[in-house]
Protein backbone atom coordinates (compact mmCIF):
# COMPACT_ATOMS: atom_id res chain seq x y z
CA UNK A 1 0.00 0.00 0.00
CA UNK A 2 1.56 3.35 -1.03
CA UNK A 3 2.06 5.92 1.71
CA UNK A 4 1.93 9.69 1.30
CA UNK A 5 3.45 11.65 4.16
CA UNK A 6 2.20 15.19 4.69
CA UNK A 7 2.92 18.12 6.93
CA UNK A 8 2.14 21.82 7.01
CA UNK A 9 4.72 24.56 7.16
CA UNK A 10 4.21 28.29 7.65
CA UNK A 11 6.26 30.63 5.48
CA UNK A 12 5.97 34.27 4.36
CA UNK A 13 3.49 33.17 1.66
CA UNK A 14 1.24 31.45 4.20
CA UNK A 15 0.69 27.77 4.94
CA UNK A 16 2.39 25.29 2.62
CA UNK A 17 1.36 21.64 2.57
CA UNK A 18 4.32 19.37 1.91
CA UNK A 19 3.85 15.85 0.53
CA UNK A 20 6.36 13.08 0.06
CA UNK A 21 6.88 9.36 -0.17
CA UNK A 22 9.23 9.16 2.81
CA UNK A 23 12.35 9.39 0.64
CA UNK A 24 11.65 12.38 -1.62
CA UNK A 25 9.45 15.45 -1.81
CA UNK A 26 6.62 14.90 -4.30
CA UNK A 27 4.45 18.02 -3.96
CA UNK A 28 4.18 21.44 -2.37
CA UNK A 29 0.68 22.84 -2.14
CA UNK A 30 0.65 26.63 -1.99
CA UNK A 31 -1.75 28.58 0.23
CA UNK A 32 -5.23 28.42 -1.23
CA UNK A 33 -4.47 25.38 -3.39
CA UNK A 34 -7.14 22.72 -3.21
CA UNK A 35 -6.29 19.54 -1.33
CA UNK A 36 -5.62 16.34 -3.21
CA UNK A 37 -8.60 14.48 -4.61
CA UNK A 38 -9.69 11.50 -2.55
CA UNK A 39 -7.77 8.36 -3.40
CA UNK A 40 -9.22 4.95 -4.05
CA UNK A 41 -8.40 3.80 -0.53
CA UNK A 42 -5.19 2.02 -1.55
CA UNK A 43 -3.05 4.94 -0.41
CA UNK A 44 -2.34 5.66 3.24
CA UNK A 45 -1.94 9.31 4.25
CA UNK A 46 0.24 9.92 7.29
CA UNK A 47 0.70 13.34 8.87
CA UNK A 48 4.32 13.42 10.00
CA UNK A 49 6.85 16.25 9.79
CA UNK A 50 9.80 13.87 10.22
CA UNK A 51 10.36 13.14 6.51
CA UNK A 52 10.41 16.88 5.80
CA UNK A 53 13.13 18.08 8.19
CA UNK A 54 15.56 18.99 5.39
CA UNK A 55 12.79 20.50 3.23
CA UNK A 56 11.61 22.75 6.05
CA UNK A 57 15.16 23.80 6.94
CA UNK A 58 15.97 24.68 3.32
CA UNK A 59 12.68 26.53 2.81
CA UNK A 60 13.36 28.56 5.98
CA UNK A 61 16.88 29.36 4.74
CA UNK A 62 15.47 30.41 1.35
CA UNK A 63 12.88 32.73 2.89
CA UNK A 64 15.56 34.18 5.19
CA UNK A 65 17.68 34.98 2.13
CA UNK A 66 20.40 32.46 3.02
CA UNK A 67 19.70 29.80 0.37
CA UNK A 68 19.80 30.22 -3.38
CA UNK A 69 19.60 26.59 -4.49
CA UNK A 70 17.72 23.64 -3.04
CA UNK A 71 19.49 20.34 -2.58
CA UNK A 72 16.74 17.85 -1.87
CA UNK A 73 15.59 14.50 -3.23
CA UNK A 74 12.61 15.26 -5.47
CA UNK A 75 10.14 12.88 -7.11
CA UNK A 76 7.59 14.86 -9.12
CA UNK A 77 5.08 12.92 -11.20
CA UNK A 78 4.47 14.09 -14.74
CA UNK A 79 4.74 13.33 -18.41
CA UNK A 80 8.18 13.11 -20.02
CA UNK A 81 7.64 16.59 -21.49
CA UNK A 82 6.61 18.06 -18.13
CA UNK A 83 9.63 16.48 -16.43
CA UNK A 84 11.89 18.01 -19.11
CA UNK A 85 10.36 21.47 -18.57
CA UNK A 86 10.70 21.13 -14.80
CA UNK A 87 14.38 20.16 -15.18
CA UNK A 88 14.89 23.32 -17.24
CA UNK A 89 13.16 25.40 -14.56
CA UNK A 90 15.75 24.22 -12.02
CA UNK A 91 18.49 25.68 -14.24
CA UNK A 92 17.14 29.24 -14.00
CA UNK A 93 19.52 31.06 -11.66
CA UNK A 94 18.32 32.59 -8.41
CA UNK A 95 17.23 36.19 -8.92
CA UNK A 96 16.88 35.83 -12.70
CA UNK A 97 13.82 35.48 -14.90
CA UNK A 98 13.24 34.05 -18.36
CA UNK A 99 10.26 34.12 -20.69
CA UNK A 100 8.04 31.23 -21.69
CA UNK A 101 9.55 31.48 -25.20
CA UNK A 102 13.08 31.03 -23.82
CA UNK A 103 11.90 28.14 -21.67
CA UNK A 104 10.27 26.50 -24.70
CA UNK A 105 13.53 26.85 -26.65
CA UNK A 106 15.52 25.36 -23.76
CA UNK A 107 13.03 22.48 -23.51
CA UNK A 108 13.74 21.68 -27.15
CA UNK A 109 10.72 23.10 -28.96
CA UNK A 110 10.69 26.85 -29.51
CA UNK A 111 7.14 26.65 -30.90
CA UNK A 112 5.77 25.00 -27.75
CA UNK A 113 5.18 28.12 -25.63
CA UNK A 114 1.65 27.09 -24.69
CA UNK A 115 2.67 23.52 -23.82
CA UNK A 116 5.54 24.90 -21.75
CA UNK A 117 3.14 27.27 -20.01
CA UNK A 118 0.81 24.36 -19.23
CA UNK A 119 3.71 22.27 -17.90
CA UNK A 120 4.87 25.24 -15.84
CA UNK A 121 1.35 25.58 -14.41
CA UNK A 122 1.32 21.91 -13.39
CA UNK A 123 4.65 22.09 -11.56
CA UNK A 124 4.04 20.11 -8.37
CA UNK A 125 7.06 21.60 -6.57
CA UNK A 126 6.72 25.40 -6.74
CA UNK A 127 9.44 27.46 -5.04
CA UNK A 128 11.91 24.55 -5.17
CA UNK A 129 11.37 24.05 -8.90
CA UNK A 130 11.23 27.80 -9.55
CA UNK A 131 8.33 28.27 -11.95
CA UNK A 132 7.92 31.75 -10.45
CA UNK A 133 11.02 32.80 -12.44
CA UNK A 134 9.15 32.52 -15.76
CA UNK A 135 7.51 35.72 -16.99
CA UNK A 136 5.65 36.97 -20.04
CA UNK A 137 7.54 38.07 -23.15
CA UNK A 138 6.64 41.69 -22.33
CA UNK A 139 8.17 41.35 -18.85
CA UNK A 140 4.81 41.03 -17.10
CA UNK A 141 4.14 38.67 -14.26
CA UNK A 142 1.84 35.96 -15.54
CA UNK A 143 0.31 32.87 -14.01
CA UNK A 144 1.37 31.35 -10.73
CA UNK A 145 -0.55 28.79 -8.68
CA UNK A 146 -0.10 30.86 -5.54
CA UNK A 147 -1.28 34.05 -7.26
CA UNK A 148 0.62 36.96 -8.76
CA UNK A 149 1.18 38.63 -5.38
CA UNK A 150 3.03 35.52 -4.18
CA UNK A 151 5.02 35.37 -7.43
CA UNK A 152 6.01 39.02 -6.99
CA UNK A 153 6.98 38.35 -3.36
CA UNK A 154 9.25 35.44 -4.38
CA UNK A 155 10.91 37.45 -7.14
CA UNK A 156 11.40 40.44 -4.83
CA UNK A 157 12.93 38.14 -2.19
CA UNK A 158 15.41 36.98 -4.82
CA UNK A 159 16.10 40.53 -6.01
CA UNK A 160 14.91 39.72 -9.54
CA UNK A 161 14.22 42.69 -11.80
CA UNK A 162 10.44 43.01 -12.20
CA UNK A 163 8.16 45.74 -13.49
Amino acid sequence: MPIIYTTEHRCPLGRLVLEGDGRALTRIRLPGEKPAAATDGDTRHIRDSGPFTAVIAQLDEYFAGRRRKFELPLAPSGTPFQLKVWRELRKIPYGRTITYAVLAHRAGNAAACRAVGAANGRNPLPIIVPCHRVIGSDGSLTGFGGGLAAKRKLLELEGAPID
